[in-house]
């Protein structure tokens, strides 16, 4: 199902957790495009671009021709812990960030580099009880945005401001992108009802929310797969 550079990367990744998360994002992408297209998961033509030099690498993006009525099929994926998710969208760009509760470490030295001051002030103005989820909801709204932007996470985090948690999910402020759509939306919801997660996405479309449990999807699939080899 992987293409060349997918394989090369999941045999040069050796943690096997890893490799496990990569192996079923790249599933996740594949599976969802194809059912659209109507195509099998493995002819999904996909390429890597990069926002800044346009090289080959960077965010994965569908390579469709230009006639195509799909070429606005946009695709984010996240994962953390052993959750991993896959958001689509079509007429926007989309950016989608999860963050599993409970494995957060050395919280003051993550919020230096994640936050700006304001956020800062806002996190530790709290009780120490409410400070890491208010932070994992700060940082998923800014990776969401990243993603979706496409500029990875090589940019300083602590110059991307968004909205307090607890506020209607916004950028308040980017000063190093000062091309950043100024039709930015973020989203965020729950995963599993415990697990913070955002979406962003640029456009003035309304926007639906939907979503699903890749589980059983991906279980079908590959007994589908048995079935036919059988």
């Amino acid at each position: 199902m992987l293409d060349p550079v997918e394989r090369a990367r999941y045999e040069a990744t050796l943690d096997s957790g890893d490799r496990r998360r990569f192996l079923l994002g790249c599933s996740m992408i594949r599976i969802g495009l194809g059912d659209r297209l109507g195509m099998p998961p493995g002819d999904v033509p996909l390429k890597r671009v990069c926002p800044r030099c346009g090289g080959p690498h960077g965010k994965v993006v569908l390579d469709l021709p230009a006639t195509s009525p799909d070429t606005d099929l946009r695709f984010s994926v996240t994962h953390s812990g052993d959750t991993v998710g896959v958001a689509f969208g079509q007429g926007a760009e989309v950016g989608l960030d999860v963050e599993e509760t409970g494995r957060m470490r050395n919280l003051e030295v993550l919020a230096s580099r994640v936050l700006s001051e304001t956020e800062r002030a806002d996190l530790f103005g709290r009780p120490p009880a409410e400070r890491p989820q208010a932070f994992l909801r700060y940082w998923t709204r800014k990776e969401a945005v990243l993603k979706s932007w496409g500029t990875g996470l090589h940019v300083p985090l602590h110059r991307l401001e968004v909205s307090a948690p607890e506020r209607d999910p916004e950028v308040l402020g980017w000063p190093d992108q000062p091309d950043l759509p100024r039709d930015l939306r973020l989203i965020d919801t729950l995963v599993g009802g415990l697990h913070p997660a955002t979406v962003c996405l640029s456009g003035s479309e309304d926007v639906m929310l939907l979503e699903r449990d890749a589980g059983p999807v991906l279980r079908q699939r590959v007994e589908s797969e048995k079935r036919a080899v059988a």
